[in-house]
């Protein structure tokens, strides 16, 4: 098997989310899935990518439609996705819509290149690399470059980057190119001539002899100013013609230049203005008036598209609409005139003003110029203005013969010489970079804002190429040439090219070299805007610079930002969603266009700062000259001389050679050998240690073998023999075994001379070098004093490092394995932790002494596992683990988990993981001692059978575990449990129906709810069950040792309602039955629940509290009929189901009076005809022990219990206005509101989802008498003093006959059926209730009468039906449940508050629990009745529904997922809201909500 799963990134689609400006980086080979998140599950959305279907070209304007893959099936779209195999390099934009809307999201996503060097081809990974800059210029003739370039061959890199080959323009700016297509002449010696084929034949060969990629620079944004092809076709630059709104700035740009003039010839001097600018003060200007006039509506001005002088024009429709005279008079109609011409004059104003603004902003640019260039002392100090160096950098090319300001003005009229006038280049500080500052609109050039190149010409590419032929035809082929012979390129100047210009050239780049490795450097100054050049791009890298931190502090944060895990970081799934990520950092020790470090540090300082570059986890490297300890910036504008040779033999004192005795290339070559070896073998976590303020360490660790390489760098930002720095070096404690001393070295001085500016080579400081030893043993080490070894517990060494020697500007990396005994413990955790995945082969140790228990594989164990044992594997929340004797476990500083088993570890790693959050109290816990690793397997250890065989498995190997180091016991915590959790599931699942086996993630996690429900607590819920039922579970009874039985019971919601009398409810148990126990494929356990509850039947009723049977209570009216449904549902769906209404029922109550007993037995059939006997009879009767004993709230009427059949209309009515026999069985409990004892909602009378019932039933009987399986036809009973028999064929007929008459509310306001229209609020609707004692309340619109549409559809007609949903979907549906109540009810409160106790009696103490708080398990039977109504309308109807009911499912789904109980809540307040006092999780919430899943 391979060891690396194929490596899936989920990206999750949320409607309306815009993530242009979001980097996704993927690695080729990854596969990209688009799923849909919950604002667009149920909805028609097409995915569409410019990535290219297989076998077609990429192009940036092309998009395919992705096929959607649902791969469980359509009953909801949580596992429905499209994908992306990603297997070429580069940019590609996606976007998704819906219905009408195309493109209501979209964003980039980013293939990282492959790139490969050497004669074998091998891939060079990106974090391998170490490049370093060249200046072309400087490398002499193409024959000379073998010689030069060795230096950075044997300096250890493996990548070149090269400034423009090209013909360079006047200025010798190696990024100002005269031709971007012809190569530079220089490197042609006499005689010869050389062409791209010749350099493009080295790039090979240092490619495939020297392992060497090499890249080069692209420049798009200009050219020279004395390019050829720029005087033919100067409309490729902003020139008066094509760009006449930059007329006003070439005025100015000319007045400038002739002041410049006149300063040169002393002509200011009289008036205090000299060539030579000595102080700020000469500079003095008169500031214009600030003052602005308020702009008016109405009259618009059309600009004159020449920007010519007094060329702008009225537009006369908006002054005749604005300026209209009020009558025809002369004296009306020169008014108006005069009233248009004041507003002409306040615009001029205006205009005024503006100019005013710009001219200041103009003046104190060129003042600050000319201070930086001629007076600050960082400045160049150029001396006096002259011609060569004017007052400011022209603006403007002018390529005519000078004359006076005055005969240059008319030249802007004159079309063939104002194309020549051309807008040189430059950058705008603090500008948008995604702004062209040349366009219209900007006025950069009339302010002067322009920092200005005056050797480069701005090139103007227009939106397309026809927009401008010429430069786009001559940058394609341009690009081609690049492309064809290098690996790469850097994008110079990038933040400045249009993007478009920059997409379309790269584009074409990635045709002739798919695997472009593209790098930039950006100045946008936000991440944001980075992203969006990164992202539109595909750009690779983005170089960041050391020389950006002012301390070591800083230098060490910037290694940690740029790439890798932490120390320790948890093993991540192949699987899993894709996160934004950073750009790629190419993180050099300085650029080659930057400061000299030695200037702006110390020399000393440039070996500490180059270790910690290259310790971090990405591309390192620097430029030229910076190994050689070069004392100035190489200026890529001046400089002229050659770089010196490469000569093993070379003196120190010899300017045009070098070797490694020169400057630090020594400690460069050990600090490039020792980051690509980190990188090709992944030790890609990090820790930045900063030890004092001067010392930075800097840990690289590998996570399958857990060696660490461990560089300790002693900065020097301040020269040594001038700074003081601490005498004494804190000491070091680095865990594990040092293995050896990878290097140290140090920058000492030499006796060679002082250094002298070559005037030939560029030459370094000859008074430095490194003084270095690589590959030692500790012992013989010249930097450390003392290693002692001390112990940090039982299971992790740690070596104490005591310094002499690391003086300011050295460097020490340890090698450091884990001690030898952990090292094996680890690789043999590895080993077993291989038959969950095969990621953890490498580092992996077979176990030579392997405990029995972990021969055996561990899904081998826990396939022997009930369904109730998962429970305890996986659940039980803490009042379960209460009854046992334990409890959660707790984290004193933090909190509990929800659960005792697998489920609530798990729950909370994962946060931690992906965050790789190792700082958070469950890591702490886990580092500082074993008390949660012991709970987890002693939690287990003490059951029998196959639950105890899983906690010896995790105890062995948590023995390993223990004797490991404590950082790195979290990662293996985890990933142990990660293995028995998914171990357990798969497990789990196997167990259940073939719909949960073959369903989607969402029905999964729903199931799930099943076994978190059931379970098996120390004492049996259920009553026990007859003898003569085959496959009873049976268990000892640890304190009597006795054999009982252990049947599953439901809890009814969890933590409130899971243990002892409060864990068994009939209502719960038998609304969640049929989704948690039929659905999931758990027959026998529901076959045992239902004939348990049966055996506790009492007055023909089902008890709502069981209490063991022993101390149920009779006290509500529903529960008998969820009883029955459940029946019928078992035997429908499950294989042979009909058999349990032959099963024998141990009845504990034989009479009414009974005390509870064994004796007598009967068949269910039986059991089922008394309670539908009992009910046609006539039920009354008061309940035992009533009183406060029983409930200490209700009042004494309350205890009276009535249940009957409506002789007329055959509904089941009872119940009175004292007490609360439906679901919505809220008890006033409030003193201080006068409720206590007053049901919110009595729904006494005929409540709908009971006749609805109690018709499914009646239904359900009288097909089975007709099939000879149910034994009885008709009910005895005494009616008027005698014995009569009523037929279910009869009850049937009532309730049918009966129902809408008494249950619909018409549209016609006269309906006869009527019986009270006065207390009709909304029409079309179906009742709550008939015949309460309050008849308002039947008019309460709630979700109850979709219960009855489901059970009973018989009852409704679908027109109607269709509607009254229609209305229910408008007045109760909420995000996650159904309102209780109508929004529009005087009575509705949408917050649940127990705990508030007010004088407000509709809210004290919780009154109004069911009167408007959103309950989550109606919300099951009203989409429920959708379908089903839906699917009588017809398809098109019927799958509008379908994707109405996954769009609202999708809501639970996110919750399920993110919910740390794994459930859905008992209820939330409006609107979705969370409500504290709701149960985490409910049974029935989950349950009607995987029905809702199993119908579609």
């Amino acid at each position: 098997m391979s060891l690396q799963a194929k490596q899936v990134r989920v990206l999750v689609l949320n409607d309306m989310e815009q993530l242009g400006r979001t980097l996704f980086r993927l690695d080729q080979g990854f596969e990209l899935q688009f799923r849909l998140g919950p604002t667009l599950q149920g909805k028609h959305v097409l995915v569409h990518t410019n990535y290219p279907a297989p076998g077609k070209h990429f192009d940036r304007h092309t998009f395919q439609a992705l096929d959607w893959h649902n791969p469980m099936g359509r009953e909801d779209d949580s596992d429905k996705f499209c994908t992306l195999d990603l297997q070429i390099a580069g940019s590609y934009q996606y976007y998704f819509g819906h219905g009408h809307e195309e493109k209501s999201g979209g964003g980039y996503i980013v293939v990282d290149p492959v790139l490969r060097a050497g004669a074998d081809n091998h891939h060079v990974h990106l974090d391998c690399i170490t490049i370093q800059t060249y200046l072309s210029k400087c490398l002499g003739h193409l024959d000379d470059w073998p010689a030069r370039l060795r230096v950075a061959k044997e300096s250890g890199y493996n990548m070149i980057h090269f400034t423009p080959l090209q013909t360079l323009g006047i200025s010798r700016s190696c990024y100002s190119l005269a031709d971007q297509l012809s190569l530079n002449p220089e490197f042609s010696p006499p005689g010869k001539n050389y062409t791209w084929t010749e350099v493009g034949e080295l790039v090979q060969k240092l490619k495939k002899e020297w392992n060497m990629i090499c890249i080069t620079d692209v420049v798009y944004n200009h050219t020279a100013a004395n390019s050829p092809w720029i005087k033919e076709h100067p409309e490729c630059g902003y020139n008066l013609v094509n760009s006449p709104h930059l007329r006003s700035a070439w005025v100015l740009d000319r007045a400038i230049w002739h002041m410049t003039c006149n300063m040169a010839d002393a002509k200011y001097a009289a008036m205090g203005l000299p060539a030579q600018v000595q102080n700020e003060g000469i500079l003095g200007r008169a500031k214009p008036d600030q003052k602005k006039t308020g702009g008016k509506q109405g009259l618009k001005i059309i600009q004159d598209p020449k920007f010519r002088r007094f060329g702008n024009k009225v537009d006369m429709d908006s002054a005749l609409e604005t300026f209209v005279p009020h009558s025809r008079s002369p004296q009306a109609i020169l008014e108006a005139c005069n009233w248009l011409w004041g507003r002409l004059e306040e615009i001029n104003k205006e205009q005024y003003q503006q100019m005013l603004h710009h001219q200041e902003q103009a003046a104190n640019c060129i003042v600050g110029n000319v201070v930086y260039e001629r007076l600050a002392d960082h400045g160049p100090k150029l001396g006096p203005v002259t011609r060569k160096d004017p007052i400011v950098t022209r603006y403007f090319t002018f390529p005519f013969e000078e004359k006076s300001l005055e005969d240059d003005l008319p030249m802007m009229d004159q079309p063939d010489k104002a194309r020549h006038f051309l807008a040189h280049n430059g950058w705008v500080m603090g500008d948008d970079p995604l702004r062209n500052f040349a366009e219209p609109g900007s006025n950069v050039y009339i302010r002067r804002e322009l920092i200005c190149w005056g050797d480069s010409v701005k090139l103007r590419y227009g939106n397309k190429p026809e927009d401008c032929p010429y430069l786009w035809a001559h940058m394609q082929k341009y690009t081609e040439i690049t492309a064809k012979h290098f690996a790469g390129v850097r994008l110079d100047n990038c933040h400045s090219t249009p993007l478009h210009v920059a997409e379309y050239m790269l584009d074409v780049a990635r045709v002739l070299r798919p695997s472009l490795y593209v790098v930039a450097e950006l100045f946008t100054g936000s991440e944001d805007l980075d992203n969006v050049f990164v992202t539109k791009l595909g750009i690779t890298s983005l170089i960041r610079e050391a020389m950006s931190a002012g301390d070591s502090h800083e230098e060490g944060r910037l290694v940690y930002r740029y790439g890798g895990e932490p120390v320790g970081a948890f093993v991540q799934p192949s699987l899993r969603p894709l996160v934004p990520s950073i750009a790629h950092a190419m993180f050099l020790d300085v650029t080659h266009d930057n400061e000299c470090p030695i200037q702006l540090r110390s020399a000393y300082d440039s070996l500490p700062s180059s270790a910690i570059v290259s310790m971090a986890c990405c591309c390192s490297g620097s430029t030229r000259g910076y190994d050689e300890m070069v004392p100035h910036q190489i200026s890529v504008v001046k400089e002229e001389r050659f770089y010196p040779k490469w000569n093993p033999e070379a003196k120190a004192s010899s300017p045009g050679e070098v070797n490694l005795k020169t400057g630090i290339i020594a400690g460069k070559l050990a600090l490039n050998k020792m980051h690509q070896e980190l990188a090709s073998k992944g030790f890609n976590q990090v820790y930045v240690d900063q030890v004092d303020e001067d010392i930075v360490a800097v840990t690289r660790h590998c996570p399958s073998t857990h060696q660490s390489v461990v560089a300790v760098c002693r900065t020097a930002f301040h020269n040594p023999k001038h700074h003081q720095y601490r005498t004494e070096v804190p000491p070091m404690f680095i865990p594990g075994k040092i293995e050896e001393v990878i290097l140290e070295a140090r920058i000492i001085d030499r006796q060679a001379g002082t250094y002298k500016k070559c005037e030939k080579y560029i030459n370094g400081m000859p008074e430095y070098t490194v003084e270095i030893k690589e590959h030692i043993q500790l012992k013989d080490s010249g930097v450390v004093k003392h290693a002692g070894v001390t112990s940090k517990g039982s299971s992790e060494f740690v070596q104490e490092i005591i310094f002499e020697r690391l003086t300011p500007g050295s460097v020490i990396a340890f090698r450091v394995s884990l001690d030898p005994k952990a090292q094996e413990l680890v690789g043999v955790i590895r080993h077993h932790l291989i038959q969950f995945s095969p990621k953890y082969k490498p580092g992996s140790l077979p176990d030579q002494h392997t405990p029995t228990i972990l021969e055996t594989p561990l899904a081998q164990i826990m396939s022997k596992l009930t369904l109730g044992d998962m429970n305890m594997l996986l659940f039980r929340c803490d009042s379960e683990e209460q009854e046992d004797g334990g409890g959660c476990y707790n984290i004193p500083s933090w909190t509990s988990f929800k659960y005792g088993g697998l489920q609530g570890l798990l729950s909370v790693m994962a946060d931690i993981r992906p965050k790789n959050d190792l700082g958070h109290p469950v890591c702490d816990n886990l580092r500082e001692g074993d008390w949660m690793i012991d709970y987890v397997s002693n939690r287990l250890v003490c059951h029998s059978g196959a639950l105890g065989e899983v906690g010896k498995w995790l105890k062995a190997m948590f023995h390993y575990l223990k004797h490991i180091p404590r950082y790195l016991i979290p990662c293996y915590f985890d990933a142990i449990l990660v293995g028995a959790y998914t171990t357990a599931l798969d497990t789990t699942f196997n167990k259940m129906s073939s719909f949960v086996q073959n369903g989607s993630t969402f029905v999964k996690l729903l199931a799930l709810g099943s076994v978190q429900m059931g379970g098996v607590g120390s004492f049996p819920a259920l009553p026990p069950l007859s003898l003569e039922l085959p496959d009873i579970p049976y268990r000892l009874n640890k304190d009597t040792g006795k054999k009982e039985q252990c049947c599953v019971s439901l809890a009814a919601g969890l933590p409130h309602f899971s243990s002892g009398i409060f864990r068994s409810w009939g209502r719960d148990t038998f609304i969640a039955l049929r989704g948690l126990m039929l659905v999931t494929g758990r027959h026998l356990e529901a076959r045992n629940i239902i004939l348990a509850f049966a055996g506790t039947l009492r007055h023909g009723l089902i008890p709502n509290l069981l209490g063991e049977g022993i101390c149920a209570r009779f006290n509500c009216r529903d529960a008998v009929w969820w009883w029955l449904q459940c029946i019928q549902d078992y035997c429908t769906l499950v294989p042979e189901g009909i058999a349990i209404l032959r099963c024998p029922v141990v009845r504990m109550y034989p009479h009414d009076d009974s005390e509870p007993q064994s004796l007598l037995t009967q068949p269910l059939c039986d059991v089922i005809h008394e309670a539908m006997t009992r009910h046609m009879q006539g039920i009354d009767f008061r309940e035992r022990n009533a009183g406060p004993k029983i409930d200490m709230h209700m009042k004494d009427e309350g205890f009276n219990i009535v249940a009957k059949v409506h002789r007329d209309t055959g509904f089941v009515y009872g119940g009175n206005r004292f007490n609360c026999g439906t679901w919505m069985d809220k008890m006033g409990e409030s003193d201080k509101a006068r409720n206590k004892g007053m049901p919110a909602t009595p729904r006494d009378g005929s409540a709908v989802e009971i006749v609805g019932l109690s018709k499914s039933a009646v239904r359900w009987l009288v097909e089975l008498h007709k099939k000879g399986l149910f034994p009885h036809s008709s009910m005895k009973i005494h009616r008027d003093g005698k014995e009569v028999k009523v037929s279910y064929e009869e009850w049937n007929h009532k309730i049918l006959a009966n129902f809408e008459k008494n249950f619909y509310v018409s549209h016609d306001e006269k309906d006869p059926n009527e019986k009270h229209p006065d207390l009709v609020h909304k029409r079309g609707i179906y009742k709550d209730s008939h015949g309460a004692s309050s008849p308002w309340c039947d008019y309460q619109l709630r979700p109850n009468f979709c219960i009855a549409m489901v059970v009973a559809p018989e009852l409704f007609t679908v027109e109607r039906a269709w509607k009254a949903l229609g209305m229910a979907e408008k007045k109760l549906l909420g995000p996650l449940g159904m309102k209780t109540l109508d929004p529009d009810d005087m009575v509705y409160c949408g917050v649940y508050d127990n705990a508030l106790d007010n004088d407000n009696y509709n809210v004290a103490r919780g009154f109004n629990y069911h009167q408007g708080p959103e309950w989550l398990w109606p919300i099951g039977y009203f989409l429920r009745a959708k379908l089903y109504f839906a699917k009588k309308l017809g398809k098109e109807t019927y799958e509008q529904t379908v994707y109405l009911v996954k769009s609202i499912l999708s809501q639970h789904y996110v919750h399920l997922e993110r919910s740390s109980w794994k459930g859905l809540p008992e209820l939330t307040n409006e609107n979705g809201q969370y409500c504290p006092f709701s149960c985490e999780s409910q049974a029935w919430s989950i349950s009607t909500v995987l029905e809702v899943l199993h119908d579609i």
